[in-house]
């Protein structure tokens, strides 16, 4: 799937096609005296300076490393931005976005976020000072009834959102938003990584990651990222990088550079497999619901296909039965890993009510749909007739149960 991003990257040559800019972006070996192919991990916590205040554009590995430079720029390139800053998670970015608001300021967040964004919102950040109202941001008008002009500074969307796969319109949302003065528009593209989904080129102002997921592909390194074209808001956000030291280690950021060069592999594979494993759930006596964006029972199949090149690996569904069954199904499988997190070459399933969603509020998590037999899935990159197999052993199990 050749793809070519709308918006080059200005502080790297421009290599107008996504695989070419995965291999080269940020990664020149002019960069370095030895010419090195790879980059190497500059593992310094501090730099020479050749007199007080001047330097090689290195001064202290909190404020920039060569390494984590490579990453930020090959993000940045990758999502057709002009700036990339990485962070030591996914959350330490969103509590970094959450840092460049002030008390008294209000953000709309997708009512159907991932746990940990919902709880650092309303459990953490609430106490700051900073107001949030969850709405289901499909409904643009509702969202436009929340806004407080003046007061409203920052709308959250994560499309898909995890774990429903609810589809929000970036450019609907981008447009109504601009319409207020200082909104900015986030997404949370996570579960479609840069390949799939590129929301700078329909109107939002920043894009996030947790580069854990598909960025990294490897389930070896906790990291976020953020990107943007504005140079004041970048320049408010390194500020607050290097003022916070929310910042990923060398190591961290060799591990998810390396693991970026093969993410349009990788997706293509991952989006192969989930669409055979959500046909056959889909056709399965023992489930009664499955959400895949790439199924044409999808609600917003048609608006996926306008806005990605693609629909990732990530399948949500429900199966008939109780916790017990929900639990009796979990346990018996052999080829998918229970455990959280998403996006690594390995195939993972998760209890959302149970696991990556147990910080919501039970009658949120109801309104959500997110039941006790609401499973999600992360598919991989083994073949796919096993992991079919391996779903259907253990759905026999369950139906046993």
């Amino acid at each position: 799937m050749e793809q070519t991003s709308e918006i080059p990257a200005t502080n790297v040559p421009y290599y107008p096609h996504f695989a070419t800019k995965l291999l080269h972006a940020g990664q020149e070996p002019e960069k370095w005296n030895s010419r090195a192919v790879v980059p190497p991990i500059s593992m310094a916590t501090t730099f020479k300076q050749d007199s007080p205040g001047v330097h090689k554009g290195y001064e202290y590995s909190r404020s920039g490393n060569p390494t984590r430079q490579c990453f930020e720029e090959a993000v940045a390139s990758m999502e057709g931005g002009k700036y990339g800053l990485a962070f030591a998670s996914g959350l330490g970015a969103s509590t970094i976005m959450m840092m460049s608001l002030k008390a008294g300021d209000h953000v709309i967040c997708m009512d159907d976020v991932y746990g940990g964004t919902n709880r650092l919102f309303s459990k953490v950040i609430t106490k700051q000072g900073i107001n949030f109202d969850f709405v289901d941001l499909r409904d643009v008008d509702l969202m436009e009834k929340h806004i407080k002009p003046g007061v409203t500074k920052m709308i959250w969307i994560e499309t898909p959102t995890n774990p429903t796969m609810k589809i929000v319109d970036i450019e609907a949302v981008s447009t109504r938003a601009h319409k207020y003065e200082d909104v900015t528009v986030l997404v949370d593209n996570t579960f479609m990584s840069p390949y799939f989904q590129r929301p700078l080129m329909w109107g939002a102002d920043i894009v996030l990651h947790s580069v854990t997921k598909y960025i990294n592909g490897h389930s070896d390194s906790v990291m976020g990222v953020v990107v943007c074209n504005d140079e004041e808001k970048y320049e408010l956000l390194k500020y607050l990088q290097n003022a916070a030291g929310i910042v990923p280690s060398p190591f961290d950021c060799y591990l998810a550079n390396r693991g970026a060069k093969t993410l349009h592999v990788r997706m293509e594979r991952h989006q192969k497999n989930a669409m055979a494993v959500a046909k056959f759930l889909e056709a399965h006596e023992m489930v009664t619901r499955v959400i895949y964006p790439g199924l044409a029972s999808h609600p917003q199949h048609e608006l996926i296909k306008k806005q990605c090149h693609g629909y990732s690996g990530m399948i949500s569904f429900d199966i008939k039965g109780n916790l017990e069954s929900a639990k009796t199904f979990l346990k018996s499988l052999k080829i998918f890993y229970l455990a959280e997190s998403l996006g690594g070459f390995e195939s993972l399933i998760e209890h959302p009510a149970i696991m990556t969603h147990a910080s919501v509020d039970p009658e949120d998590r109801v309104k959500l749909g997110i039941s006790d037999t609401f499973i999600r899935l992360s598919v991989g990159l083994e073949d796919a007739i096993d992991l079919i197999e391996d779903l259907d052993n253990a759905l026999k199990a369950a139906q046993k149960s």
